[in-house]
Order: structure tokens, then C-alpha cells, then sequence
């Protein structure tokens, strides 16, 4: 498991280029290194993020560039398909890129007095992260173009209701204990070529729709059974125990 944590309190967290850098090269770690099956993307201090820091970034968002580090993967996610599962846990203030890092995770936790804001639509630009596709994906058209249109404050109440996030803690560090946690039970409990198959189909389908998808569950599901963690898995259910799965 691989923890990420944004760390410049002092700024409540507001990117900059270095921040960016830093969080593509830890995706394009969780990606490629085989050993690590789920990552955690929390923060340090008492917010999420405050979004960009603009006076350190603005520069490069007006030309419409980023360069990832080499061996990097977009901070936003945006160059898919994915293979491991990000496990995200948001505190304080989560405001635009904040938002869109979320969304760009799999399963999300957040501290009950967690505060969100889309709030690019006020400054004259737009959520050029993924926001105006994943949010209406995630949390149906009305619900996304409320808070994207609007720029408008909403609550922790709001956001689990809409499934911005799927979980709520009681604060902060809970959020970070709670999301840990899950990504623990992905880690140890799931099998991580089961897991990457997932993430397989799940991309497969809306990238190329359902039948896309149809194509490849038989196939995928004889391939996973003639892997060791195939076998490990019958073997643990004639057993009765927790099955210790390797990757292989």
C-alpha cells in the first residue's frame, strides 16, 4: 500500500508545480510497481487542499501545459486505464482541484465538517480537471451542474449524499484512519489480479460500452482461475480460511 499525503499545511495545502510533480510521480509508483496493491491519498494539517496556488501555476495553466516528471502519471488521472485503486480521505477545505483529485480516486472519505467548493466558474475559467465529466458520472447531471454552475460552498452531508464520497468520519484524522482501513482490507483481503480485472472491464465499459465489457468476462474469468491466486482462492474456500494471495 502506498500513502500519499499532500503536505503544506501552512498553505492549506494549495498546489504548486512542485506539489503536482510530486503527486504524478507517486501515481506513476503506485502504478508500476508490482508490490504495491492500493494507494491512500490523504493530507497533512487541517485541510484537504485550498485548490492551485495560481501565482505559482498560473503561468503554465495559461499556455494549457504540464510536464509530468518522467515515469510520472497525470496528477488528475486523466491518462488512463488504471490499474490499482486510489482510497482518498478529505478534511477542512476541499475546493476545485481538490474536488477533482476526489473524484479521480475510487472510494472516498470525508470528515463530517468537510467543506467543498467548485468554485472555478467564479475566477472567469473553468474545472479543466476531469470535474465536468467524473462529477456528473459519479453524481448524476442535476447534482454535478448545481455546485460547477453555481461555485457555491456545499457540506460533507451534501457531497455523501450526491456520492462525491461514499463514507463519513467523525473528523480528520478518522477520515485518514477510516480510508486507510479500507485500502488495507483491498491490500490484504483482494486478490490484485482480481482487482486489476476490475478495473479492466470497468474501463472497458465506458470507454466502449457494454458489450465491450460482455466480450472479455468469460475469457477473464478462465484466465483468473488458472493463476495461482486462482487456485490460492479455491483452496481457501475448501479450507475455510482467508486466502493469502501473491499476484501471480
Amino acid at each position: 500500500m502506498l500513502l500519499m499525503g499532500l503536505n503544506r499545511p501552512a498553505k492549506r495545502n494549495a498546489f504548486t508545480k512542485q506539489m503536482l510533480s510530486e503527486l504524478s510521480a507517486a501515481y506513476g509508483l503506485l502504478e508500476s510497481d508490482d508490490d504495491l496493491w492500493c494507494g491512500v491519498l490523504f493530507a497533512h494539517g487541517d485541510h484537504f487542499t485550498g485548490g492551485l496556488d495560481m501565482l505559482d501555476v498560473g503561468a503554465e495553466l495559461a499556455l494549457g501545459e504540464f510536464d509530468a516528471p518522467e515515469g510520472g502519471r497525470d496528477p488528475w488521472r486523466l491518462d488512463g486505464p488504471w490499474s490499482k485503486p486510489v482510497v482518498a480521505a478529505a478534511q477542512g477545505w476541499v475546493m476545485t482541484l481538490g474536488i477533482e483529485l476526489l473524484l479521480a480516486a475510487d472510494i472516498r472519505v470525508a470528515a463530517q465538517d468537510t467543506r467543498f467548493a467548485q468554485y472555478e466558474i467564479r475566477r472567469g475559467i473553468y474545472p479543466f480537471g476531469g470535474a465536468t465529466f467524473r462529477f456528473p458520472q459519479q453524481a448524476g447531471w442535476g447534482n454535478a451542474m448545481r455546485w460547477i454552475l453555481t461555485g457555491e460552498e456545499f457540506d460533507a452531508a451534501e457531497a455523501h449524499r450526491v456520492g462525491l464520497v461514499q463514507e463519513l468520519a467523525a473528523d480528520g484524522p478518522a477520515a485518514v484512519v477510516r480510508a486507510t482501513e479500507i485500502a488495507t482490507l483491498i491490500a490484504e483481503k483482494s486478490a490484485p489480479l482480481g482487482v486489476r480485472t476490475v478495473f479492466a472491464s470497468a474501463h472497458q465499459a465506458r470507454e466502449h460500452g457494454e458489450s465491450a465489457a460482455i466480450e472479455r468476462l468469460r475469457p477473464d474469468i478462465a484466465r483468473l482461475f488458472s493463476t495461482a491466486d486462482g487456485a490460492e482462492g479455491i483452496q481457501s474456500f475448501i479450507e475455510r480460511r482467508d486466502a493469502v494471495f501473491t499476484g501471480r
